[in-house]
């Protein structure tokens, strides 16, 4: 069994200290081909077929439906292999409704609506800002998935734009396609009876944009994921957890294709890439040691209980059943590395997990769990195996244990292909598991319930001649305008603060430098250390800002304010300023406290001479506790030194 406790790298790449870092690969020489599928939930009033809000609810759900969803064939009468796959779990789905977030046509209980215009304006204006050609006719398809994430077995879907591009540091890359389609439900829960899922999300508007296979670097894929959700940020487009998702498609020359699935965090994203390629590898070396050992994998299923049925083992001792299966020439290849923490094990027993068991056991890590050395010799005993040969076993319900080992069987089979095209998901520690086969083109089938819809150059020309300013050309145009150093305007780019430093600027007469650097430093740093920052909405921070502009406060104040503030956010600011203390002093009375400062350091200050200036500012700024000006402050200092000199 794959023990959860033994992946030591389980929480690697978790924090920034202990970040994994990149493997030192020739990456062309390997091969490495990588693509993007950024799919982005847009910000419309309704959904993509129907007049429901698209907005998420917490509340309690309305109703209920249960469902099971078989594949059906294509066209072509032939039936995907992932949906395949799916339908042999055998899963039961609950959903949940709500009154005023879905109706019947969530429920698959009506049919779909006209199109919403609002969700394909946006797909034009993404389209022409990745410089993509608008298809002339946009026709609804539904694309099979019976995951249980729709209640019809069918998500629906439409090419919107092709044939675009975006230049990167690293060369330009090709955009292949933009899909306008729905998202899919909510999963909120799974047991042995159900799966559950929530109806809110289903049928959110949702563009897909799919690069070509043309990144050779790991770095340049997080490069180009990056720059493509700012140009997604520069439209209406929803933003926070869970409104973009990203999926890496990765091969090389001895690999196959593999699909990476919910690519979270961008910075992980080549670690990602560096483990699958470590993983392809990994298959690949297992492929040409089973052709040189001429293994095989048998088909037969051998029933273990009388081997076992005085085992100590309390996961074995508790099945209905104990099964086992045979890999001829696969002794120590199970226990093989592929990644940090998961070994060629785990692959079979990923595969056996979709069938519903927790895991299974091999005979590269027994005895352990309770197995001990001697029923795992009467297993080899009973079983005739010879010493390069492995055993698989499994301990569970009858029909589970069969199903589950039928598909290690079938995975350990295309383990003499090498790679094998497959959807995978992604982990939080750089590491990757099995989800699915890679879908196929037979799930794709026209959706006849929604007319075509013509895409006329009089609905695109009006948008490509009001396009939003991309990222870059933010970035010049506020260092340009408001005189900010490159480091600031790029923070507040890459942080989406553009808009909220701009709307501040309008509003108050204040150094542009300080403004934003209270936004993308300040306000950092007050989270860093527990402060309730979500209190500083546009208002309060104009109200901190005036403080700042009538000179009743000094810039060097503002951090400690806003902690004051965060305890007391509906109280007056100017108030709070007064009760702590931060309010400016008059000239008259920091000249007071400077000189006398300077009179007790004249020592000092005859010693050093101007040298002094520094631990004299030093004293003087933690005396004032920001109550004046460091530039008043500056000047003085330097005027008590010149007097006692």
């Amino acid at each position: 069994m794959m023990a959860k406790g033994k992946n030591k790298n389980k929480n690697k790449g978790k924090g920034k200290a202990n970040a994994p870092k990149l493997t030192d690969r020739d990456w062309d020489a390997l091969g490495l081909m990588m693509g993007l599928e950024i799919h982005q939930q847009l910000n419309t009033k309704t959904k993509l077929f129907c007049p429901c809000p698209t907005d998420l609810t917490d509340e309690d759900y309305d109703g209920e439906i249960i469902r099971n969803l078989r594949p059906t064939q294509s066209e072509l009468g032939q039936i995907d292999r992932a949906a395949l796959q799916e339908s042999l779990r055998d899963m039961t789905f609950k959903y949940e409704s709500f009154n005023n977030h879905t109706c019947l046509v969530e429920t698959d209980d009506e049919p779909p609506h006209s199109l919403n215009r609002e969700a394909l304006d946006i797909c034009i204006t993404i389209a022409s800002l990745l410089n993509m050609r608008m298809v002339d006719e946009f026709h609804t398809m539904r694309k099979q998935v019976i995951d249980g994430s729709n209640t019809g077995g069918f998500q629906r879907t439409g090419l919107a734009a092709t044939d675009g591009y975006l230049d990167t540091p690293y060369g330009r890359v090709a955009i292949e396609s933009l899909g306008l389609e729905e998202d899919a439900a909510r999963r909120v829960d799974s047991d042995d009876e159900f799966t559950r899922f929530r109806l809110d999300r289903l049928g959110i508007p949702l563009a897909e944009i799919t690069t070509d296979p043309s990144m050779h670097h790991p770095n340049q894929i997080k490069e180009v994921a990056y720059m493509i959700g700012q140009v997604l940020r520069s439209t209406n487009v929803k933003r926070g957890i869970g409104t973009i998702r990203q999926d890496v498609n990765i091969s090389i020359t001895k690999g196959a294709r593999v699909e990476i699935k919910g690519v979270q965090d961008l910075d992980l994203m080549p670690i990602i890439v560096d483990r699958e390629v470590e993983r392809q590898l990994a298959l690949v070396e297992i492929k040409e040691e089973l052709e040189r050992r001429g293994a095989k994998v048998e088909d037969t299923i051998y029933d273990l209980d009388e081997v076992f049925k005085d085992t100590s083992s309390k996961i074995l001792s508790s099945a209905e059943c104990v099964k086992g299966i045979i890999l001829r020439g696969f002794d120590g290849l199970i226990g093989k590395e592929v990644q940090p923490g998961r070994r060629f094990g785990t692959e079979l027993s990923s595969y056996a997990k979709k069938m519903g068991v927790s895991g299974l056991f091999h005979t590269d890590e027994l005895p352990a769990y309770g197995i001990e050395e001697d029923e795992v010799n009467a297993m080899k005993e009973f079983l005739k195996i010879n010493p390069e040969d492995a055993i698989i076993i499994v301990a569970h319900d009858k029909d589970v244990a069969v199903n589950a080992l039928n598909e290690v069987i079938r995975r350990a089979k295309m383990a003499f292909d090498g790679v094998v095209e497959e959807t995978r998901k992604a982990l939080d520690d750089g590491n990757t598991e099995y989800m699915r086969p890679l879908p196929t083109a037979n799930r794709m089938y026209l959706e006849t319930d929604i007319p075509l819809f013509q895409i006329t150059d009089d609905m695109v020309e009006p948008i490509k001649n009001n396009l939003p300013e991309l990222p870059d050309e933010k970035k010049a145009r506020i260092m340009a305008e408001y005189k900010l150093s490159e480091d600031l305007a790029n923070q507040l780019v890459r942080r989406l603060l553009c808009d909220e430093f701009e709307a501040l600027i309008a509003n108050v007469k204040v150094d542009p430098t300080t403004v934003a650097s209270v936004l993308v430093s300040d306000l950092r740093d007050l989270k860093r250390e527990g402060v309730d920052i979500s209190v500083f909405t546009q208002d309060k921070l104009i109200e901190v800002f005036k403080l700042l502009e009538d000179k009743k406060i000094s810039k060097d104040a503002i951090k400690d304010l806003m902690v004051e503030v965060a305890k007391k956010p509906t109280d007056n600011v100017e108030e709070i300023a007064n009760a702590a203390n931060l309010v400016l002093l008059s000239e008259e009375e920091v000249i007071a406290i400077i000189h006398e400062i300077a009179l007790n350091a004249e020592s000092m200050i005859k010693e050093r001479q101007m040298g002094a200036m520094g631990p004299l500012m030093g004293m003087s700024m933690k005396k004032l506790k920001g109550k004046a000006d460091g530039s008043l402050v500056n000047k003085i200092v330097r005027e008590e030194i010149q007097k006692l000199l």
